[in-house]
């Protein structure tokens, strides 16, 4: 029997998005400089307050104004991932999985639907019924209109990054400045909108690697965030502070 790819995977608590982004982009890079062997790997943190603009925002998606945002703390982001716009920020748990999609048939839309299935299992655990809806890329409260998870990466040389955001307990208000993905910002709700008590986003992490392991058939090995920052940063550099 062929021995289970094996997925690192780091529980790095809150930490600033130009930290996190700087990560992902020095782990790919490692990667497409000749790391063909190297590990998978699930960055897995919180964030504070922050909009990221991705390739598909149009002006009409980010609703606030400049002098909103510095007043809020909302920091912002334009990026290369798929999508519009999306918030993060506390109670919200964000998955980065830099993964080589040529040891998983080279199939970007295959990844996506697994990236649905690990957090429609999640939700599952926790009593909470999910499922996904076509033509659209997420996570949806089942026969509700409301979405509980964004999905959104971008792909170069089959080396994954970006990822997901799964709403635990965030502040929805944060949502009304945006078109989340450029939908009205109704569309979203969280965990803690249908669970009598949302789980502490360190239990919902773990479970979130327990489904990496089952949809992705790998097995996971934890990294601390002082490995991870050494591996990210050794070639591209210091990264901005937590």
């Amino acid at each position: 029997m062929t021995a289970r790819k094996e997925m690192l995977v780091c529980r790095a608590g809150r930490m600033s998005y130009a930290t996190a982004w700087s990560w992902q982009r020095g782990l790919r890079r490692d990667r497409l400089q000749g790391e063909e062997a190297g590990a998978d790997l699930l960055l897995l943190v919180e964030h504070p307050p922050t909009y990221t603009l991705g390739r598909s925002t149009r002006p009409e998606h980010l609703l606030a104004a400049s002098a909103t945002l510095e007043r809020e703390g909302i920091a912002l982001f334009h990026v290369e991932r798929g999508g519009s716009a999306t918030y993060h920020g506390p109670g919200q748990l964000v998955g980065y999985p830099i993964i080589n999609l040529k040891d998983r048939n080279r199939d970007v839309h295959l990844f996506i639907r697994n990236l649905e299935k690990v957090l429609i299992g999640v939700l599952a655990a926790f009593g909470v019924r999910a499922t996904t809806r076509a033509g659209l890329t997420g996570v949806w409260i089942e026969k509700e209109e409301k979405k509980v998870a964004s999905i959104g990466i971008h792909v170069r040389q089959w080396i994954t990054m970006h990822g997901f955001a799964l709403n635990v307990a965030p502040d929805l208000r944060h949502f009304s400045w945006i078109q989340p993905c450029g939908f009205d910002s109704e569309v979203m709700t969280s965990m803690a909108q249908w669970m009598a008590q949302a789980p502490d986003l360190e239990t919902v992490a773990i479970e979130v690697t327990r489904q990496f392991e089952e949809v992705f058939e790998c097995t996971t090995r934890e990294v601390g965030v002082d490995e991870l920052e050494a591996m990210a940063t050794e070639i591209a550099g210091p990264s901005c502070g937590r």
